[in-house]
C-alpha cells in the first residue's frame, strides 16, 4: 500500500521528517523510483564478487584458492566431512573453512561450508558492537521441517582416485558426488551424466574475517604527501587489486550501514550443464524461464535479486527484488528436472549465463546443447545448498516441500472470491457492499478491511467514528457464511495511551538498533516500533493480542492480513530497516532480512491458532513478504500492482512460478492494485483471477470504486459468470490445494511440469493447468482480442469446457475469445468434479451435489479424485474426509468410484455426515457413437439397500456436431459421493 493520511507526530522534527520522507518516495504515483534501491554496483558485496567473476573469467591461467585437505575427510552415517583451506599470499596462514556434504534419505544432498575463526568466535568486533561473531546458522530453523533423515545407504567409492573422493548415495546409488580436492569442486552425477557442478569457474569465494586497524587521522604537515598516502593505503586487503571501499561501512539513501564483522559475503558458482531454462527464484516481475544477466539482446544487464522489499508500482521484466524470495532454482530439459536450494536469508543476488555448443560435424547428426551457468552471491552467513537431481519435476517439488514444508491445507472460503479495495470506510459500507453481491447475485466469500479500519492506525483498535459497532457488522456477514479479513502489520505506533506498544516496550519485544536500544522508525502510524519475531517470547505476547477478549469486536469469521513485512519502513535504507539492526540473540538484520517476513507471518498463524481455548479451526493468514517455509503458513499475492495490461500478463508467470517454488497458495490484485482498470480489463482480469489459486480483487485508496456489480452491463453479467466458473469448480480447485498439500505439487501448472518431455513447451507460460483435473486456461491478457492460441504439447484431445469444440494435436490451436468467452479445454482422459448449484458463498454449498464431467481421451479412458472435508477444522488429520477416484474403462465400459481414504478416528462420524451428499449428474464428453440409441444405464452402489443395489438410471446422448464432440448425461444417479458404486454402460 502506498499512500498514508500518516498520523501526527509528537515532534515537528518528526512530522517534517515523515512528510519529507513521503514526498520522496511516495508522491504522486509514478513508475518505482530506481534510485531508492541499489543495484549490484551500488551493492558492495555483489559488486567484489562479479569484479571477481570478471577476473577469473579474463585471466587463463586462474586457479581456484580453495582446496580440500584429504587429512581432514571423515565419512559417517551419510555425512562427508572436512575442511578447506583458503590460501591467501605466500607464506601467511591459510584460512580454515569447515566443510560438510550430507546425504539424505531422500536423496538430496546438503552442502555446508562455514569459517572456522568466526565460529569459534575467535574474532574482534568494531567499536562496541553488540553483534554475534558467528556466522548466521539459523536459518534452517525456520525454513527447514523435515527431510533430514540421513542416507545409511550412501557410501565412499571403494576405488581411490588420487585427487578426488566419490559418494554414492540416493535410490539405487544411482547418484554420486564427485569431490575435487585442488582446486575444490563438486561434480553431482545420476545415471552417470553430470547434472550440477559446484565450483567449475572458480568463483568459490568466502570472504574471510580480517581484524581493521583503525588508524588516526594525522595532521597534514608539509612535505608529507607520500607520508599521508601510505596511511591511507596501510589497510589494503591481501588480495590484490580487492575493492575495500564497502568492506567497514557502506552508505546509500542517506544511510550509512555500519559492518562490526567486516567483509563477509559468500559466493559460488553452480553449473546446469546441458540445461538451457532454468525457472525459480521468485519473486520477480519476469518470464517463468529465466534470462541471463550479463547482457546482450533480451537479456539483464543485473543478475537477479532477492532481498524483500516494499517496492511499489513495480517495472515489468526487471530481475530488480520484489516483497519476497525463494532461493530455489531448478533447471530443466527433456528427461530430466535438477535443482538448488540456496538456504541464506541475507541479501542475495544471482546472475544467469547461457553458453551454446554448436554441433560437431563428426557427432553423427547429434547437436549442440547448451550449459546454464548461475552465480550465486550472498553478503553474509553460511554457504548451505541442497542439490536436488530428481529427475521430474515432481520429484523436485515433493523433495523440496519435504524439507520446507507443503502447503497449508486451507479452509475451503479461503479459495472461494476475496473482495478488497484501501478502504471500507465505515461498517455501513462494508454491509452495503455485501447487500449489493447479493442484490446482484454475485458469489463471493470474504470482505477486507485496509488501514483505515484502525483509531489512528492502532492495530488491534477499531475508529470509533467510522466502525462503530464492528460486532453487528461480523454478525451481518455471517448470515450468508461470509467472513472478515482485517489487515495487521508489524510496526506498532509510537504514542501515548495505547497498551500495546507500552507492553512491547516493557517486554523488551522490539527489534534493536545497532546501540541496543529499541529501533524507532517511520511507516503508516508516523514514529513506530517494530516487533522482533524471532523471540519467541514475541510470539507468546503477539498470541495474546488475538483473542477475542483482547481484539475486542473480532469473531470467529475474523481472520488477518499481514502487510509491509519485508519490513517497509519509509525512512529506511531501500525503505526498508538498516542492516546493523539487531535482532533476538543479537543477529544483525542484515542476517535474517528475507526470513523476517515469514517470521512475523508465523507468530500471527501462532495467534489465530489460539484466539479462544478448543477453538481450533485452520488460520487465514495473507502475507507480502515470505521466504522458503511460507506455504506452510496460508497465502500471498505479488503487490501492489498497476491497472495495465502488462502486469495482468505478468501475474500468470509469476504465479505459475510461485508454485513451481513451493508456494502455490499465491495470486495478483485483480484489477491492479493502482489506476483505474478500464471496463475491458477489469473483466479480462477476473476472467484471469479465476485462475489464481489466491483469488482477489483490490484497489488503491485513491482508485474509483470498482467492485464487479459497478461496471454495469455486460460487465457485470461477464465477471459474474466468470466467478461462478470459478465457484463451480471449486471441488477441483480443492482437490488440486490437497494434492499441493501431501505432495508439494503446484496448484497451477506450467506446460514443462505436465509435459516435461515437450522440449517446445518449456517456456510456454501464458496459460496453466489445474491440478491433476486435465484444465487447459489460457487468459485474454491483451486489449481488444476475439481470440487466443492455446498451446497443446500432446496428442489427447482436448475440448472446448462449455461446448466441447474438440482441438487435437501437438501445437498452437486458435480458440475464440471474445469478452463474454473465457478460454478454458479439458484434456482428454480426465473427471473433473464441480458443483452446479449457484450460491452466495462457498459455505452455502457444504452438502450440495456433485456433477462429474467424464472426458474421455483418444483410448476411450479417464480418471479422476475428488477430496473434500469440513473445510474448516484440523479434523481430517483423523480421518474425517473423502477422498475418491473416478476410474472410466473403455474395456469394461463403466464409471466407478473407489476409495482413497486412510481410515482414521474421525472417518466415520464424518461419512455420516456426508451421507445424504450425492453425485447428481455425470457428463461423458466424447462419448463413443455406439451409445447412440441407449436410453439407460446400470447403476450400482455399495451399501445399498437390495432393491436398490442395481437400477436403471435415464441417460441422453448427444450426436457429435461438427468439431463439437458427442456428449451424453446420465441424469441423478443418485449415489453418495463417498460410497464406492459403478455406472454400467455395456
Amino acid at each position: 500500500m502506498i499512500f498514508s493520511r500518516a498520523s501526527s507526530a509528537p515532534r515537528w522534527t518528526g512530522i517534517f521528517l515523515l512528510l519529507s520522507t513521503l514526498f520522496a518516495l511516495f508522491g504522486p504515483a509514478v513508475m518505482v523510483k530506481h534510485e531508492n534501491f541499489k543495484t549490484c554496483d551500488q551493492s558492495g558485496f555483489c559488486k567484489r564478487n562479479r569484479a571477481f567473476a570478471d577476473t577469473v573469467a579474463s585471466t587463463s591461467s586462474w586457479t581456484s584458492p580453495y582446496t580440500l585437505d584429504p587429512a581432514s575427510l571423515k565419512f559417517k552415517d551419510g555425512q562427508l566431512s572436512g575442511t578447506i583451506l583458503k590460501s591467501l599470499k605466500d607464506g601467511e596462514e591459510k584460512v580454515q573453512l569447515p566443510l560438510t556434504i550430507t546425504f539424505l534419505e531422500s536423496g538430496v544432498a546438503r552442502v555446508t561450508l562455514d569459517e572456522e575463526k568466526r565460529r569459534k568466535g575467535d574474532i574482534v568486533l568494531r567499536g562496541d558492537s553488540k553483534a554475534r561473531k558467528e556466522r548466521y546458522n539459523e536459518a534452517g530453523n525456520w525454513a527447514l521441517v523435515g527431510g533430514l533423515e540421513t542416507a545409511q545407504g550412501a557410501v565412499l567409492s571403494e576405488k581411490v582416485e588420487e585427487g578426488y573422493t566419490k559418494v554414492y548415495y540416493g535410490l539405487g546409488r544411482l547418484q554420486e558426488a564427485i569431490i575435487r580436492h585442488s582446486p575444490f569442486g563438486i561434480e553431482f552425477k545420476r545415471g552417470g551424466e553430470t547434472q550440477i557442478r559446484f565450483n567449475e569457474r572458480g568463483l568459490l569465494n568466502m570472504e574471510h574475517w580480517r581484524q581493521k586497524v583503525e588508524k588516526p587521522v594525522e595532521e597534514k604537515k608539509e612535505g608529507e604527501e607520500e607520508k599521508k598516502e601510505e596511511a591511507e593505503t596501510e589497510n589494503k586487503e591481501e588480495e590484490k587489486g580487492e575493492d575495500e571501499s564497502t568492506w567497514w561501512d557502506e552508505s546509500f539513501g542517506g544511510n550509512t550501514d555500519t559492518k562490526p564483522r567486516g567483509p563477509e559475503a559468500v559466493a559460488l558458482d553452480i553449473s546446469f550443464p546441458g540445461y538451457e531454462h532454468v525457472f525459480g527464484i521468485p519473486e520477480h516481475a519476469t518470464r517463468l524461464s529465466l534470462k541471463t544477466t550479463r547482457g546482450g539482446e533480451g537479456s539483464y544487464n543485473e543478475p537477479y535479486r532477492l532481498y524483500n522489499a516494499d517496492v511499489f508500482e513495480y517495472e515489468m521484466d526487471s530481475p530488480m527484488t520484489l516483497y519476497g524470495s525463494i532461493p530455489f532454482m531448478q533447471a530443466h530439459k527433456k528427461g530430466s528436472t535438477v535443482g538448488v536450494f540456496w538456504m541464506n536469508a541475507a541479501e542475495t543476488w544471482v546472475d544467469i549465463i547461457k553458453s551454446k555448443s554448436s554441433a560437431n560435424p563428426l557427432s553423427l547428426g547429434i547437436g549442440g546443447h547448451t550449459d546454464t551457468k548461475t552465480h550465486w552471491i550472498s553478503e553474509s552467513g553460511l554457504l548451505d545448498v541442497f542439490v536436488f537431481l530428481g529427475p521430474t519435476p515432481q520429484d523436485l517439488t515433493r523433495q523440496y516441500g519435504e524439507l520446507t514444508g507443503y502447503t497449508a491445507m486451507p479452509q475451503s472460503f479461503a479459495i472461494a472470491y476475496h473482495q478488497c479495495r484501501w478502504n471500507y470506510v465505515t461498517d455501513e459500507d462494508v454491509k452495503d457492499v455485501d447487500r449489493k453481491f447479493d442484490k446482484f447475485k454475485i458469489p463471493y466469500d470474504v470482505i477486507w478491511l485496509d488501514i483505515e479500519y484502525t483509531h489512528e492506525k492502532k492495530y488491534f483498535t477499531w475508529d470509533p467514528l467510522t466502525f462503530v459497532n464492528p460486532q453487528k457488522m461480523h454478525k451481518h456477514l455471517e448470515k450468508r457464511d461470509r467472513k472478515l479479513v482485517a489487515i495487521i502489520d508489524p510496526h506498532i505506533k509510537n504514542t501515548d495511551n495505547y497498551p500495546v506498544v507500552d507492553e512491547l516496550k516493557k517486554k523488551g519485544l522490539a527489534v534493536k538498533n545497532k546501540e541496543g536500544n529499541d529501533y524507532e522508525g517511520w511507516c503508516w502510524p508516523g514514529s513506530s516500533y517494530w516487533i522482533d519475531c524471532f523471540n519467541p517470547a514475541s510470539i507468546t505476547w503477539w498470541k495474546s493480542l488475538f483473542k477475542y477478549d483482547s481484539f475486542k469486536g473480532t469473531g470467529p469469521n475474523t481472520f488477518i492480513w499481514n502487510d509491509m513485512n519485508e519490513p517497509s519502513v519509509f525512512n529506511g535504507p531501500e525503505t526498508t530497516m538498516p542492516k546493523d539492526n539487531l535482532h533476538f540473540g543479537n543477529w544483525e538484520h542484515r542476517d535474517v532480512h528475507n526470513l523476517n517476513g515469514m517470521t512475523f507471518h508465523n507468530a500471527t498463524y501462532e495467534a489465530m491458532l489460539e484466539r479462544k481455548k478448543g477453538e481450533i479451526r485452520r488460520p487465514f493468514v495473507l502475507t507480502r513478504s515470505f521466504y522458503s517455509g511460507s506455504q506452510r503458513i496460508g497465502a500471498m499475492w505479488t503487490g501492489d500492482n498497476l491497472a495495465e495490461w502488462s502486469h495482468l500478463e505478468a501475474s500468470i508467470p509469476m504465479v505459475l512460478n510461485q508454485g513451481i517454488s513451493g508456494f502455490p497458495f499465491a495470486g495478483a490484485d485483480v484489477g491492479g492494485f493502482f489506476g483505474n482498470p478500464s471496463k475491458e480489463l477489469l473483466t479480462r482480469w477476473y476472467q484471469a483471477g479465476i485462475y489464481y489459486p489466491f483469488f482477489r480483487g483490490h484497489a488503491h485508496i485513491d482508485t474509483r470504486r470498482r467492485e464487479p456489480y459497478i461496471p454495469g452491463s455486460p460487465y457485470i453479467e461477464i465477471i459474474t459468470q466468470a466467478l461462478r466458473l470459478r465457484y463451480q469448480l471449486l471441488p477441483a480447485w480443492y482437490t488440486a490445494f490437497h494434492e499441493a498439500a501431501t505432495t508439494g505439487a503446484p496448484i497451477v501448472r506450467p506446460n514443462f511440469y505436465v509435459h516435461p518431455g515437450d522440449e517446445k513447451g518449456f517456456a510456454v507460460d501464458d496459460q496453466l493447468y489445474i491440478g491433476s483435473t486435465g484444465l487447459l486456461a489460457k487468459p485474454v491478457t491483451s486489449e481488444g482480442k476475439e481470440s487466443v492460441d492455446v498451446y497443446i504439447a500432446d496428442d489427447q484431445p482436448y475440448f472446448d469446457y462449455f461446448d466441447y469444440t474438440t482441438y487435437q494435436g501437438a501445437g498452437h490451436h486458435t480458440v475464440p475469445a471474445a469478452l463474454e468467452k473465457i478460454p478454458l479445454v479439458m484434456q482428454g482422459g480426465h473427471v473433473i468434479p464441480r458443483r452446479d448449484r449457484p450460491r452466495r458463498s462457498s459455505g452455502l454449498m457444504k452438502f450440495d451435489p456433485f456433477t462429474l464431467i467424464v472426458v474421455l481421451d483418444k483410448d476411450g479412458n479417464a480418471e479422476g479424485s475428488i477430496y473434500l472435508d469440513d473445510g474448516e477444522t484440523f479434523d481430517y488429520k483423523q480421518g474425517a474426509y473423502i477422498h475418491r477416484r473416478f476410474s472410466f474403462s473403455a474395456q469394461y465400459k463403466s464409471l466407478s468410484s473407489s476409495s482413497l481414504n486412510t481410515k482414521g478416528a474421525k472417518t466415520d462420524s464424518y461419512a455420516k455426515t456426508m451421507s445424504k451428499v450425492r453425485v447428481e449428474k455425470v457428463i461423458i464428453v466424447n462419448a463413443p457413437k455406439e451409445w447412440k440409441d441407449k436410453k439407460h444405464v446400470v447403476v450400482s452402489e455399495e451399501g445399498a439397500k437390495e432393491s436398490a443395489r442395481r437400477k436403471k438410471v435415464e441417460f441422453k446422448y448427444h450426436e457429435a456436431q461438427g468439431k463439437k464432440a458427442a456428449w451424453a448425461v446420465v441424469r441423478d444417479p443418485k449415489v453418495g459421493i463417498g460410497r464406492g458404486w459403478k455406472v454400467d454402460f455395456s
